[in-house]
């Protein structure tokens, strides 16, 4: 049987979405793991997102708290609104209680990636404040360190990302995520992959 890895976000610009399907793509070069992408219900109007010139959300299904027990292990990306994760993404997490009055995650892997503003906006305290979620679902949290390698230590260009997972800067120019952002994404999506399979092999 499969491992099976769902890469869950919320993108409003499409940011996040892109390095999502980057993760899928490093996910689903390990052998035997099946990679699926979902969205998180959008919690805002359509008219307020027309204001907000939001991308479409495209053909990505929607995930409801259920189906999450499905899945062996999980990356989960959002970007960030003053430091932590984006008001849709901690909706969902809210509406998950069932499943973590019953623990049904527990002992889950899971990832983080992120998409921020700027520089300074929170690569790092969103994956921080968002390991609580994990934390009282008793899921793993599994960081990527400096697995990456070089492309970690990449000075001359501007590079989201942090040992917390893979990330990207939106700016304020259309600013899209770069070919190293991408990279380290599909190696997120690999390590992640490698270690859900692990653990599902020896439990």
């Amino acid at each position: 049987m499969a491992t099976k890895v769902y890469i869950v976000y919320y993108s409003m610009y499409g940011h996040v979405q892109k390095l999502a399907e980057e993760i899928q793509k490093g996910a689903a070069s390990v052998e035997g793991v099946e990679a699926k992408l979902w969205q998180v219900p959008e919690t805002l109007s359509e008219e307020v997102l027309g204001k907000l010139s939001a991308a479409p959300k495209g053909n990505v299904p929607t995930i409801t708290p259920n189906e999450l027990t499905e899945a062996d292990g999980f990356v989960f990306g959002f970007p960030t609104r003053f430091g932590m994760m984006a008001a849709q993404f901690k909706a969902f997490f809210d509406s998950t209680g069932g499943l973590w009055k019953t623990q049904q995650l527990a002992g889950k892997p899971a990832g983080l990636f992120i998409s921020t503003g700027s520089q300074g906006g929170g690569q790092e305290t969103t994956a921080l404040t968002a390991i609580t979620q994990l934390t009282h679902h008793g899921m793993l949290f599994v960081p990527i360190g400096y697995t990456f390698g070089a492309g970690m230590f990449e000075m001359e260009n501007v590079k989201g990302g942090s040992p917390y997972g893979a990330g990207t800067y939106a700016g304020h120019d259309g600013r899209q995520p770069t070919e190293l952002e991408l990279e380290q994404a599909r190696h997120q999506g690999k390590y992640i992959a490698t270690i859900t399979k692990k653990l599902k092999g020896s439990a």
